[in-house]
């Protein structure tokens, strides 16, 4: 009898937990029935969110960079060998051409001038002795008094005299140059750029005393590889962004090197660099020469996304955002700014999601806060 009760409470309490769990189904099933689904997402866009694709004039431009510099340069050597005496220019310091600079110790070629002169005068004085003797000579051959051979040694005495008289005075010449070599002028207009010595110090021939820029045309040596210099013409426009200055600096290309550099292969190109306040020898310069000009469909670079395989936009059509993958012709600018060109892909008119919003869902619902004008 006890067995029966306790196999009929353990079938009452099974039963108790299957009604509860059907109860718990029924509920949750009639609670799906009446819960509406999520509305879908939609993403709200300001005109300034979406780009016009455009046909514009496009600039086709090659990098570039290198170093500014003085088209005139000059570096003043000693042209003897000697101490320096003085040096009255420092850095910074603007020069004219001829302008004394400095002066060697000029003691020893004082000195040295002195002799040649006084060695020319000596030689001077052996071709009157010479002449007069030469002129008895030829007297008294005519009268018969001396053999003509002696006449012939007068006319050698007077030649040799005169020989060694024009080289007296050569070396005159020579100590004279070598003493007005011991003033140090500028050769050219410019500013003093440095000081290589000081006073005191002995310098040695073609020691360098001081180095002088000419700021007034300056240059811009850039080294291009040559798959892009063949791509660049003389009188190529250009704009450079110089350190220091804010301002773009106006440039246009006015050289090319005929040959490249060993090693690396990279060929000069030269571009006359507009002067103006603040610009320096040696400064460090970068921009751009704008190698073509044409009409094409462009984008902002921003616009075109580049997460995928292939590069693709993001096209307002039927208000959703749809990729659209773009065959792309290139890198350009329009008024300075970086565009792309588009080959293919879209078409002039279309409406494109801009750099500035980031990734978003394929085929997102769109809503327009306002009505989008063209960019």
């Amino acid at each position: 009898m006890k067995r029966i009760v306790k196999w009929g409470l353990l079938l009452a309490a099974v039963a108790l937990m299957v009604g509860l769990s059907v109860r718990g189904v029924m509920q949750r099933h009639s609670q799906a029935k009446v819960t509406p689904n999520p509305a879908p997402a939609v993403l709200e866009l300001a005109p300034q969110d979406l780009v016009t694709v455009r046909r514009l004039t496009v600039q086709r431009t090659l990098p570039v960079s290198g170093t500014v510099e003085a088209i005139r340069t000059a570096v003043v050597k000693a042209k003897v060998a000697a101490e320096l005496r003085q040096l009255q220019v420092r850095e910074g310091q603007a020069v004219r051409a001829g302008q004394e600079l400095g002066r060697l110790d000029a003691t020893e070629f004082e000195a040295r001038l002195r002799q040649a002169v006084q060695q020319a005068q000596a030689a001077s004085a052996q071709v009157d002795i010479a002449e007069r003797t030469l002129q008895n000579n030829r007297a008294l051959v005519e009268r018969g008094f001396i053999s003509r051979n002696a006449l012939d040694t007068a006319v050698s005495n007077a030649a040799a005299a005169r020989a060694s008289l024009l080289a007296a005075e050569a070396a005159v010449d020579l100590a004279r140059k070598a003493l007005d070599d011991t003033v140090l002028r500028a050769p050219i207009d410019g500013w003093v750029s440095q000081r290589f010595v000081q006073p005191g110090e002995r310098v040695a021939v073609d020691a360098r005393v001081l180095e002088i820029v000419d700021l007034s045309a300056l240059e811009l040596r850039a080294l291009m590889p040559p798959e892009q210099v063949g791509l660049v013409r003389p009188g190529a426009v250009a704009s450079l962004r110089v350190e220091g200055l804010a301002a773009e600096v106006p440039a246009r290309v006015v050289r090319i090197n005929p040959s490249a550099q060993a090693g690396t292969r990279a060929i000069p190109v030269y571009l006359a660099v507009q002067a103006r306040e603040g610009l320096r020898h040696g400064l460090f310069a970068s921009g751009r020469i704008e190698v073509a000009r044409e009409t094409a469909l462009a984008l902002p670079e921003s616009a075109v996304r580049l997460d995928e395989a292939q590069p693709y936009v993001l096209v307002l059509q039927e208000q959703r955002l749809v990729p659209r993958t773009v065959q792309l012709d290139g890198s350009a600018e329009v008024d300075g700014e970086p565009v792309r060109v588009i080959r293919s892909g879209v078409a002039e008119g279309d409406r494109v999601l801009a750099g500035s919003i980031g990734g978003v869902r394929d085929g997102i619902a769109v809503r327009l806060t306002a009505t989008p004008g063209n960019r």
